[in-house]
């Protein structure tokens, strides 16, 4: 019994309200007051609190005031450009894969003697693919000309082997999408190119053959040499990252590296050379970048 009494004087103190008085220092004279209670302050402290979360969650939500913290920006900024990283690389897997496709069947229909056709991507940039015809021009009139009769390129007849030589050299893959900066050049020591590609971006092989030397050094990053049929090598060239090792084989087209990225504010320019029993030739001759 005592203790319900404690409990509801307790709550009716909480209640109860109290006089706060602002006195004149000099003839204490009341100059200002106000009733308060407990549950009052209370209440005002709750209301306080919640006012001040929801001033915070709207600066938050509508407002750039977090990148104005030590750390947050950068992080920001390190996703923001991861996003569009992968935004551009699947759209340049998109593109290749529509010019490759694009490629072949007008290989196609070039030897089954019809006119190719091209593809044309719809302006929302869909997948979605229409076709028209292709008018014929005057080189591909010739091209037509070369192929169907007794020329160089000829379907048939005695230049088999330039052909074969042709054919093998566009099965040769791109070790990387990029710009060719430097042609090759042996008067100037350009036993290669120079190809300006995204840091980091993948190198492919660009044929089957077993990995011959595979080391890092200070002048050039990691340099992959592989060996392919018919006494060909390629090697490669500034690469921040090797895939493979010395001994290892690999198919045409397989990843095996990852270009150079920029250190202290120097880029370094992907090099590809491509030796033919022993000597440097150009990699453009047998190779479409």
């Amino acid at each position: 019994m005592n203790r319900f009494k404690k409990i509801k004087s307790w709550w009716h103190g909480f209640f109860r309200k109290r006089r706060f008085n602002v006195l004149n220092a000099t003839d204490l004279s009341e100059e200002w007051h106000m009733h308060i209670s407990p549950a009052s302050l209370c209440a005002g402290a709750i209301a306080f609190l919640l006012l001040l979360f929801i001033i915070t969650l709207s600066l938050v939500a509508y407002t750039p005031v977090l990148e104005f913290l030590p750390g947050y920006r950068t992080e920001a900024d390190r996703s923001r450009e991861s996003l569009i990283q992968n935004i551009i690389r699947l759209d340049s897997m998109e593109r290749i894969m529509n010019d490759m496709m694009t490629y072949n069947e007008n290989i196609a229909l070039i030897m089954e003697g019809r006119t190719p056709v091209s593809r044309v991507l719809a302006p929302s940039d869909s997948a979605r693919i229409s076709k028209r015809i292709v008018l014929p021009s005057r080189e591909d009139s010739l091209l037509r000309t070369q192929m169907e009769g007794d020329g160089e390129y000829a379907l048939s007849g005695q230049n088999a082997g330039s052909r074969r030589q042709v054919r093998e050299a566009i099965e040769l893959a791109s070790p990387v999408e990029g710009i060719i900066t430097e042609h090759f050049d042996l008067k100037q020591g350009c036993y290669g190119v120079k190809i300006a590609a995204s840091a980091a971006d993948r190198i492919a092989s660009v044929d089957s053959g077993t990995v011959i030397q595979s080391l890092w050094t200070p002048e050039n990053g990691y340099i992959i040499a592989i060996q392919h049929p018919g006494n060909l090598v390629s090697i490669y060239r500034n690469l921040s990252q090797s895939l493979v090792t010395t001994g290892q084989t690999v198919r045409a087209g397989e990843q095996i590296a990852y270009n150079a990225e920029a250190e202290n504010g120097e880029v370094k320019l992907f090099e590809f050379e491509l030796w033919n029993n022993g000597k440097p030739v150009d990699p453009e001759r047998y190779i479409v970048f």
